[in-house]
């Protein structure tokens, strides 16, 4: 098969036409440190450092993104089993270990309850952040959110797994004022 050269230059360049983007994929992740809409600018940010991944849609009630990209290309030489693995180690490199790719959650969402829980002494986005971490990498915990503005933890939890409860002693382990509600 003979190529055309303006073809194999588009190819080279990586410049986006309907042939070089046949093997992009459209896949939806969970991403960890997603904890406020305001971190919707700081993933945007460090998908500039990941050439190739393009975020197509973001649910930040779910805490999932829908991204199109080539996993040949992107994660050279990876096996597909992978691939969430290399994806979670290129974010977590250019958001500076603060944004993660996890699997979707394997629990239907009609069985997660949210728990609210009021707070005091977040007064920053770094308080935010140790706030959520806090909550997020607890068992049962799908999906969580610190806002420093409002004063208040939520978090999607498997209620099989985990409970209000742990919730709030993380939270003071950290030294986060829990309030009574």
């Amino acid at each position: 098969m003979k190529v055309s050269p303006y073809l194999l230059l588009l190819l080279c360049l990586n410049i986006s036409c309907p042939l070089a983007r046949a093997a992009e994929e459209t896949v939806t992740h969970r991403i960890s440190g997603l904890f406020s809409p305001e971190r919707e600018a700081d993933l945007r940010t460090a998908l500039e450092k990941l050439p190739g991944v393009h975020l197509v849609r973001l649910d930040f009630n779910f805490a999932e993104a829908t991204f199109t990209y080539d996993p040949a290309k992107i994660f050279l030489g990876t096996k597909p089993a992978d691939i969430v693995k290399r994806f979670d180690e290129k974010l977590r490199s250019a958001s500076h270990h603060t944004l993660g790719v996890q699997p979707l959650t394997t629990t239907p969402k009609d069985k997660l309850k949210r728990v609210e829980i009021p707070v005091a002494g977040l007064d920053c986005k770094a308080c935010a952040l140790a706030a959520y971490e806090s909550i997020y990498k607890l068992e049962g915990v799908e999906q969580a959110t610190a806002s420093f503005k409002e004063g208040r933890i939520t978090a999607l939890i498997d209620p099989e797994k985990t409970d209000r409860a742990a919730l709030e002693s993380a939270l003071k382990k950290r030294s986060v004022t829990v309030k009574t509600p």
